[in-house]
């Protein structure tokens, strides 16, 4: 009997960013995804409440024990949230994979053997909101995690000097804000997992607006 297909559900172990921009990734494909055309409430209230963490996570800022307490309660509502989804695509997407990974959410894995892991790709760049873009990589095989690098590029296309982006668990939503509109950057990833960490991508060029 084939294991069954199952997403990963660990968010706990998510950092807040993280958490949101899973959150976000999930909302926009299951949006009008043929393989969950009914999806439930869940992944509505889910929009409301990742837009409601990153509101708590900027107030913050300003700290406070109340700031914090909220932000936490704002959390844990993402998270249960997301779990009661993962299982929503769990039972309906047919055992199949490719359906389960077109939610936004990650495929669990028990492959316990130590396999090298392969070198990520990035798909597809779009712009999100004003001065992020979002990118889409392939799914890689044993990765945990994901790197992401941009380089501005100058005078005569020529690229700058490479910047951590950030780490991020969703591979097919990744959004990279704080860019400045109107300039060309250079992305590249790197998938990183328990056995080491792959090859860097190609670079792909996109214009911030």
């Amino acid at each position: 009997m084939s294991p069954r297909v199952r997403a990963v559900i660990g968010f706990k172990r998510f950092n807040d960013p993280q958490l949101v921009t899973t959150g976000r990734g999930v909302v926009k494909e299951m949006k009008d995804n043929p393989n969950f055309p009914n999806p439930p409430e869940e992944l509505k209230a889910l929009e409301s409440a990742v837009e409601e963490l990153s509101a708590a996570l900027a107030a913050q800022v300003q700290g406070g024990t109340a700031a914090t307490a909220h932000k936490k309660n704002k959390r844990d509502a993402v998270i249960d949230l997301l779990v009661k989804l993962a299982h929503y695509v769990q039972d309906n997407c047919g055992q199949n994979p490719a359906a389960l990974l077109s939610s936004g959410f990650q495929l669990a894995t028990n492959n316990r053997t130590k396999s090298p892991v392969g070198k990520a790709a990035i798909l597809s760049i779009d712009p999100g909101r004003s001065t992020e873009l979002v990118l889409k990589l392939n799914p890689v095989d044993n990765a945990r995690i994901f790197k992401v690098e941009l380089a501005p590029v100058g005078p005569n296309n020529t690229p700058g000097d490479w910047k951590d982006a950030g780490l991020f668990t969703n591979s097919r939503s990744i959004t990279v804000g704080n860019l400045v509109p109107g300039t060309t950057y250079v992305f590249r990833a790197q998938a990183v997992g328990t056995t080491g960490s792959g090859d860097w991508s190609d670079p792909v060029a996109r214009m911030a607006t």
